[in-house]
This record gives C-alpha cells, structure tokens and sequence, in this order.
C-alpha cells in the first residue's frame, strides 16, 4: 500500500516525514555531544581564555589525541547549533583566523566553577546507570515491574541508590546541583514564604544543598535536613542545621513548615498522598498551632508559550516514569492530592521556569 500516493504530489511530505523521524531518531546525539564537551573541559577552556578563543588555539588546549584535532570543529559545529557555543570575531591583529568560540547563557551553567552548575544533572542523567532503562522501556509495558529502571537492574532506583555508591553519589550531586539555583531564586523571590517560621523540615533534602541556604539566610529558623540514614550519615549537624536520618513514609519530624522540593514528582498517586499526611501530622503534632507544607515541584499546565517548555515537561514526565513511579502533574491532578490528604487550602507561586512554589494548608 503507497500510504503517499504514487504520483508524485506528495513527495514534500514523504521526505519532510522523513527528516522528523531522522531528527528524533538521532536526538541522542545533541545530548551525547554536550557530555563530551563537558568531560573535554571545553566550555571552562572558553572561559579562561577571556576572549573568543580560535579553533586552533581551542584544538591545542584541549587534552586530545592529535589525530582526532581535526574532529573538534564538527563537534563545535553541533553545539553552536544547540545553542550552548556562538562565534565571533577575534579582535584585529591578534590571529590569522577570523573567528573565536565563545560561551552562551547556557554554555555559562556547565562551568565547573559556576556556583548554579548543571553539569552534575547533566552528568547523572547521561550515565549508563540511567540510560540503560531506556532499552527496557518497551519490555517494561510487558511485565509487572513497578519501573524500568527496575527491569533493567533487578530493583527500584531507591534500592540500588542504597547499594551502590556510584550512583548515590551522583544522584545527590545531581540533585544538589538544581537546588542551588532553585534556592537562589527562591530565596530572593519568595522571603515571605518564610516569614513567622520558626522551625522547617527539609524532607528528603539529600546532603543539605537547601537547607544550608535557607539556614544561612534566615538564622532565626531551626532547620532540619531530613533524609534516609544513608545519605546523612557522615553529615555534621552546623548552628541552626540538623541532619536527621529517617523515612519519610514513617514519620517527620514535627515543625512549623514541610519542604518538599523536587520530591513528590517521583511517586505515585497513592504514595505521594502518605507522604502528605505525614506531613500534615507533622505540622499539626505541636499543640494546636498549624503550619505549611512548600512544595517546589512541575506544574503540567504552567506552559510558557512555546513548544521548547511543553517538551521540557513532558521529558521529565516520562523520566519520572522510567526511573520512578511518579509523574508530572497539572493543577487539578495536585489538588486532588492535597484534599485526598486531607489539606483544605493551597496557594501556588510559579516563580521557577516550569515548576512552582505551592503553599498548602491543614
């Protein structure tokens, strides 16, 4: 069956479905081209350089074989098409060749030195641990595992987090990576939120990236990182900083406020709303006086206008997918969770890109 027809009129759509699959089928190479850039060093070789930096100049500071020199050029190539590299012209009299490399915005948070680095996201997510699920993904729609990630390493990513250090370890540099800039803008954008906070939880707060952030910007509120023993068990308690190592589908410590930042994302429906009314047991354990769960996390419908923001949401539904049991919600789909743990009001802040600060009430 000729589903284009056979006489030629359709030809244009033939070969323009034809590129769309080629671009998606090869949308691996955009990001297997960043990592090799970052693991070159090439975007902080840019930046000492302090000015545009030539291909040859580039090619001689990088630590590669001088057989592959040649192959620099088209690896910069793509990445100026990705928008993480840019040229420009290299000042008069300074070098035979007409043009330099220089950083972009997004070339400028892959710098190891750059205090909002995602390098280590960008690093996590590309390593095999975590790309090898992928190659269960159709296999996992066969069988009863709770996630791919559990099809492809025999146990759920929490377990082997536990059991490997590799992977513990760049996980929770990954996570402390994005916490950095999200508690930088939260901090800057949100200091009412917490305003007549005495006491904060920061429930599965990893190595405490937020909550020393938060403890140093507001010395008068008591915080606690809380997090599975594994993961706080060589970390010192600092001034108004506690680590405390725990479950949080147990119990949490009590305090005024829960944060809940990036975490409600990885479960499901049902889990997440056990984890909601342990934190509403916690804020509510202190003789009457009620406070706050703040969430930072996706909302689904906060698109902003272009086609890059909705795929970026989407991408991490289905990493959610694969590697948890979670999922990306939209407004509807999260207060439906907070009634269901039994919270009467919520209030929600899009102050970070695509997620959101959301405020709920007992």
């Amino acid at each position: 069956m000729d589903y284009f027809g056979n006489n030629g009129e359709h030809d244009n759509e033939l070969l323009e479905a034809q590129a769309h699959a080629w671009n998606h089928i090869f949308n691996f190479i955009n990001s297997g081209s960043l990592k090799c850039a970052i693991q070159l060093g090439i975007p902080d070789v840019i930046h000492e350089h302090s000015k545009p930096m030539t291909l040859t100049k580039l090619v001689s500071a990088l630590p590669i074989h001088p057989s592959k020199s040649g192959c620099v050029y088209r690896l910069m190539r793509m990445l100026i098409h990705s928008g993480f590299f840019a040229l420009q012209k290299v000042p008069e009299n300074e070098d035979q060749e007409q043009e330099g490399y220089v950083l972009t915005n997004a070339s400028k948070i892959l710098l190891k030195d750059c205090p909002l680095s995602v390098t280590p996201f960008l690093l996590a997510m590309l390593d095999p641990i975590l790309l090898k699920p992928w190659d269960c993904f159709s296999t996992w729609f066969g069988n009863d595992d709770s996630t791919p990630f559990k099809t492809a390493h025999g146990m759920t990513f929490w377990e082997h987090a536990g059991h490997e250090p590799k992977l513990n370890h760049f996980f929770n540099e990954a996570m402390a990576s994005d916490a950095r800039l999200a508690t930088s803008v939260v901090i800057h954008k949100c200091k009412d939120v917490f305003e007549g906070l005495e006491t904060l939880v920061d429930v599965g707060g990893g190595t405490g990236t937020v909550s020393k952030a938060i403890s140093k910007a507001f010395p008068h509120l008591e915080c606690i990182d809380f997090d599975l023993p594994h993961v706080v068990a060589d970390l010192k308690d600092d001034g108004n900083l506690k680590y405390v190592g725990g479950d949080m589908f147990e119990a949490i410590p009590p305090a005024d406020a829960i944060l809940l930042k990036w975490i409600l994302h990885d479960w499901n429906d049902e889990e997440c709303v056990k984890i909601l009314k342990k934190c509403k047991e916690a804020i509510t354990s202190n003789g009457g006086k009620t406070g706050k769960v703040i969430i930072i996390d996706m909302m689904m419908e906060n698109k902003k206008g272009n086609e890059e923001s909705i795929e970026t949401q989407l991408f991490f539904d289905m990493l959610m997918m694969v590697l948890a049991t979670g999922k990306e919600r939209d407004e509807k789909e999260w207060a439906m969770l907070f009634q269901e743990a039994g919270f009467t009001d919520y209030k929600i802040t899009p102050i970070l890109g695509l997620r959101s600060l959301i405020e709920v009430y007992p």
